[in-house]
């Protein structure tokens, strides 16, 4: 090459440097966010997950884009954490979509409604059953968009101060229960009523509560409910996988680069495994402590199961009814629940009877 074409093409080179640097600067803005939990700082899993969901999302863009947590009451209560990114007081939000069925019983399906998904199902509906689509286009209307972000696993069915042997012990039981579960519950003549996890001990302990239900023996454990009721009761039918997401402001994810979109999304669905995976780890442990400490456990009866069974499928039907929104995610769901039991019956239930009947042998 002669020298004069070297430098001229040695030239451009540079001058292409010079472009992209700048460009690449752009797509990795400096960007500081507010995140604001549902939950306490001392449920270290639920809330903890949002705090992994943030140091991933540092560490992937080089601290460029920090995500400050904040636990439920340090900038609104933990019940207005969607509020806060509708209003756009924050940016985001770690909660569960069933706390605002108040404003639309819609909201409940992104976290569990009775006898719905499992916590495998809910992740497969949500990322290739056309659940997350369905849910975004549900959530436009209160600008928000939402990323799932943790789960549970199936939950227990909760502490009580009597125990409950048939439907009729349920009439005017006084309950701390979240979502859509309420209203069924309702028909069976309990008394609902949402409360904030950090709020349940002090109406249980006061007899403002006669029962509650929270998560699980990892969490439950840390909160006390032991102390002031003796019956643990399973399962959670109302919470077979309960669901966390993020909720994001809509303007603001709109915002982001791309690249900062997908961070995003890929540290959520990090979250979403670690939270479960943690919970999985801590529950037996926390259960074996809880009956070694007097908790009585006790599964609902199947009479109790039943008529709880049909109060949902009634409910469904008078929601569905009034309710477009409703029934269209309902059916999607549902639908979707049902050709998953047909798969689930033949492999994934089958190994884990035997495993449980060959555990209890020895």
């Amino acid at each position: 090459m002669k020298r004069r074409q070297f430098l001229a093409a040695a030239g451009a080179g540079l001058a292409g440097a010079a472009i992209a640097k700048p460009a690449i600067a752009q797509s990795m803005p400096e960007l500081k966010w507010r995140l604001t939990s549902s939950f306490p700082k001392s449920l270290d899993t639920i809330y903890g997950a949002a705090e992994t969901f943030a140091k991933a999302v540092a560490e992937a863009t080089d601290n460029k884009f920090q995500i400050q947590c904040f636990a439920a009451g340090e900038i609104v209560p933990g019940l207005q954490a969607a509020d806060a990114v509708t209003n756009g007081t924050v940016e985001m939000c770690h909660t569960a979509s069933y706390y605002y069925f108040g404003k639309d019983p819609t909201f409940a399906f992104a976290t569990a409604v009775p006898f719905g998904l499992n916590s495998r199902m809910q992740n497969a509906w949500q990322f290739f059953g056309g659940g997350m689509e369905v849910m975004n286009d549900f959530y436009k209307k209160f600008n928000i968009y939402g990323i799932p972000c943790g789960n549970t696993g199936c939950q227990m069915g909760g502490w009580f101060r009597k125990e409950i042997k048939s439907p009729a012990d349920l009439q005017g039981l006084k309950m701390r229960i979240g979502g859509f579960a309420g209203r069924v519950v309702s028909k069976l003549g309990v008394v609902p009523q949402q409360i904030a996890g950090g709020d349940i001990y002090p109406a249980l302990e006061k007899g403002t509560l006669d029962a509650c239900e929270w998560v699980g023996p990892y969490d439950d454990e840390k909160l006390g409910f032991q102390k002031v009721a003796k019956f643990y009761y399973y399962p959670g039918w109302w919470e077979g996988g309960a669901m966390l997401h993020n909720f994001i402001n809509t303007e603001k994810w709109n915002s982001l680069p791309a690249g900062y979109k997908s961070i995003v999304k890929t540290a959520s669905e990090m979250a979403n495994t670690w939270m479960q995976s943690k919970y999985d780890a801590g529950n037996p442990g926390a259960l074996k402590r809880l009956v070694a400490g007097g908790a009585q456990l006790r599964p609902f009866t199947g009479e109790t199961m039943d008529a709880c069974y049909k109060a949902a499928q009634e409910l469904y039907k008078e929601t569905s009814a009034t309710n477009a929104d409703f029934k269209k995610v309902h059916d999607h769901m549902m639908a979707y629940r049902n050709d998953q039991y047909l798969w689930w019956q033949v492999a994934e239930y089958t190994f884990d009877s035997y495993q449980i009947r060959a555990r209890a042998r020895g």
